[in-house]
């Protein structure tokens, strides 16, 4: 048993596991209600779209269910100095960004996913490529396996030294946000080919150095099986992690459309062209 004083963030995401996840509609076009602390209670979809039901237990309703810091937090850098501009997000996830430059965009799913993970217990299943495709699981870290860089490869040496705690974990993370990016996630995921399919957990990617990626959130839908999507990201610097207005449409704020075929999709601080929705292969 893990000592509680350490897992005051992770006890906050397990109470909220257990919320309904019941069909809300409203009837105005948006409602925030500031009162509530987590991303499915403090957003009602827009007139006629419900929230759509996640599966119980799922990484989508991990991401749904997830703690919200309180209205008009201010966006910080990994430094806790405050980003430049503050117009472009809602709402701040409620999770550290780390004392390091290295939580950035394809690093903010990286870590959502690995914590859901191991709130779960799903040790086993952490593990990620790094961009020169090497994959480095939490097994090996825990066990002693450490990065050492040769030149522009980097390679695996044996510490000897296990050690299986949550700070241990958060170090593994950094390795992994140094050595993976927007390049070895899209490697690591596959496309979103539908509409119909898109569902919470999925990202818009563009790979590269510097690419980028923002994450889904919460999906929404009405009658006829039309969707919209609330979307999240972190930044660089190292930020973090907020959800995005819709400067596009105010009206529609801070939900968006998606569409697999648009040549574009505009978000609040990015392009991304063309568009690219993906799922990580294990989600899949």
């Amino acid at each position: 048993m893990y000592p509680l004083k350490r897992f005051g963030l992770l006890l906050l995401l397990i109470s909220f596991q257990n919320i309904s996840s019941q069909v809300i509609e409203t009837t105005v076009p948006l409602v925030i209600d500031e009162s509530r602390s987590s991303i499915r209670t403090r957003f009602a979809p827009p007139k006629g779209f419900y929230w759509a039901k996640e599966q119980p237990g799922s990484f989508s309703e991990f991401l749904n269910n997830f703690p919200l810091h309180p209205p008009n937090f201010p966006v910080r850098d990994f430094t806790g100095a405050l980003i430049g501009h503050q117009q472009h997000h809602i709402a701040l996830l409620k999770i550290n960004v780390g004392e390091k430059n290295l939580q950035q965009c394809a690093d903010a799913w990286i870590r959502l996913y690995a914590e859901y993970l191991w709130i779960n217990q799903r040790f086993d299943d952490i593990g990620f490529e790094l961009t020169s495709k090497q994959f480095f699981s939490w097994n090996d870290f825990k066990n002693g396996a450490r990065t050492l860089e040769t030149g522009n490869k980097v390679r695996f040496v044996n510490t000897g030294k296990a050690d299986d705690s949550y700070e241990n974990f958060q170090k593994y993370l950094e390795v992994i946000f140094r050595y993976a990016g927007t390049i070895s996630l899209d490697r690591e995921s596959v496309p979103v080919t539908n509409n119909a399919a898109i569902r919470t957990g999925d990202f818009l990617i563009k790979p590269g150095s510097p690419g980028h990626s923002v994450i889904i959130v919460g999906v929404a839908r009405n009658a006829s099986g039309k969707k919209l999507y609330l979307l999240a990201e972190s930044f660089m610097p190292a930020q973090d992690i907020h959800i995005l207005v819709n400067h596009r449409n105010p009206q529609l704020s801070p939900w968006y459309e998606l569409d697999v075929d648009a040549p574009e999709t505009v978000t609040a601080k990015y392009i991304f062209k063309p568009t690219s929705i993906k799922r990580f292969h294990a989600l899949r």
